[in-house]
C-alpha cells in the first residue's frame, strides 16, 4: 500500500520548512530594488541580512533531496506520505486524505516556515497564502503519517543524517468528510538556517 494507510491517532511529519516561494520572490524584489522591497525595508519588516538569510535557507532546503527522508519511511513504518509542492501544504494534505482507505482527516497545528517568511506574508505586501497553507513550494519536503513513537524516531534519525530537523505538525483524526485543515490556534514555527 504505502500511501493510503493513515490511521486515527497517527501524527503528521514534515521534513522541510515552508516558505520557499516567499523567499525566492523577496530575493528577486531585493535584487531588482522593487517597490515591494522598498516597502518591506521602509516598514522595517526585513533587513538586507534577513532577506539574505531567508534566501540562503530556501536554497539549502531546495537543494536537499528527499532521498533520505523517503528511504527512512519504510524503516519507521510510515502509513502514508506525499511531497509538498505546487498546491501548498494544505492542498497536498487534502489530496493525501482523499486517497486514504479509512475515513480520516488531518488537523495541522504547526507550520514550520523559513524565518521571516510568515512576517512578509503578514505585512500585506503580497499574499502568498503561506499561513493559509496554500503557498506553492519548490522542491518541498515530505509530509508523512505515522505512529507518534515512530515519528519521534524518524525525526531524530533524519536530523542525524541530513543535519536538518523534521517536525511533527499535525494529527490524523476520524473524519467521514476527509477534511485536511489548519487549526485555529496554528503555531508558526520560525526556522532559521545555520550559515
Amino acid at each position: 500500500s504505502g500511501t493510503n494507510g493513515a490511521e486515527v491517532g497517527d501524527v503528521v511529519v514534515l521534513t522541510k520548512p515552508l516558505g520557499t516561494q516567499v523567499a525566492v520572490n523577496v530575493h528577486e524584489w531585493r535584487v531588482r530594488k522593487t517597490a515591494k522591497w522598498m516597502e518591506l525595508s521602509k516598514r522595517k519588516i526585513l533587513s538586507v541580512e534577513d532577506a539574505e538569510d531567508m534566501m540562503h535557507a530556501a536554497v539549502c532546503s531546495m537543494a536537499r533531496l528527499n532521498r533520505h527522508a523517503g528511504s527512512l519511511m519504510l524503516k519507521h513504518h510510515a502509513h502514508a506520505g506525499t511531497d509538498v509542492t505546487g498546491f501548498g501544504i494544505l492542498g497536498h494534505a487534502q489530496n493525501l486524505m482523499d486517497n486514504q482507505s479509512r475515513p480520516v482527516g488531518m488537523e495541522i497545528h504547526t507550520l514550520p516556515c523559513i524565518a521571516n517568511t510568515a512576517e512578509v506574508e503578514k505585512s500585506g505586501v503580497l499574499d502568498f497564502r503561506l499561513v493559509k497553507g496554500y503557498s506553492a513550494e519548490t522542491s518541498g519536503g515530505l509530509m508523512i503519517c505515522m505512529k507518534e513513537e515512530d515519528a519521534v524516531a524518524y525525526c531524530k534519525e533524519i536530523e542525524e543524517i541530513d543535519g536538518e530537523p523534521a517536525w511533527i505538525i499535525g494529527m490524523v483524526v476520524e473524519d467521514s468528510e476527509r477534511k485536511a485543515k489548519l487549526l485555529d490556534n496554528l503555531e508558526i514555527l520560525e526556522v532559521s538556517s545555520e550559515r
